[in-house]
């Protein structure tokens, strides 16, 4: 006998007040509640570790797009300055990239910045799925304006009442809260 699709249960809690929304998903973190995403118009300082966000890699993916952009700055230079088209260019030798290098320093480095900066825009508009074309998700447009939205799903939270979640995020200080219920496929 085939298993009946679960039903997945999303919770939109909308808060006015940055700080109210900080707050309010200490306390209901604290109960043990997950949340799983907050929609808001700017970054809030200190919401991370409170619902569980961890850190970001980008610093990495930064170092390794600057290293590709240094190495292919180099290789470049020694190819077009020492191998293919030596040129005697105010007395300086044309038979090793090593004597070069101090010339070679500002290239490199605008080059290095270059790749890491446009590695990290391109990694980061990937990973958030934020390209153009591709689908947003945004539970509510006026989270870009001046409204916060927390999301709670009872896929993070299994065997949770919705009701008593919804009563609890109004405790909590939320002024709109919308439940949505989403058959799996």
């Amino acid at each position: 006998m085939a298993k009946a699709p679960q039903m997945t249960h999303v919770v939109h809690a909308m808060f006015d007040d940055d700080h109210k929304l900080l707050d309010a998903a200490r306390n209901i973190v604290a109960k043990g509640v997950k949340v799983k995403d907050v929609y808001s118009p700017f970054p809030i300082h200190g919401l991370d570790p409170v619902i569980g966000v961890k850190r970001t890699r980008m610093a990495i993916v930064s170092f390794m797009f600057g290293m590709t952009g240094l190495s292919l700055a180099l290789l470049g230079m020694w190819y077009f300055m020492v191998y293919d088209w030596p040129m005697n260019i105010g007395g300086k030798p044309s038979f090793s990239l090593l004597e070069n290098l101090p010339a070679f320093v500002p290239v490199s480095f605008e080059f290095t910045v270059l790749c890491a900066a446009h590695g990290m825009a391109i990694t980061y508009l990937l990973r958030n799925g934020t390209l153009p074309g591709m689908p947003a998700v945004n539970p509510d447009p006026r989270t870009t304006d001046d409204k916060f939205v927390m999301e709670i799903t009872n896929v993070e939270n299994p065997g949770m009442d919705m009701a008593e979640l919804s009563d609890l995020l109004k405790e909590e200080g939320a002024i709109e809260i919308n439940q949505k219920s989403l058959s799996a496929k």
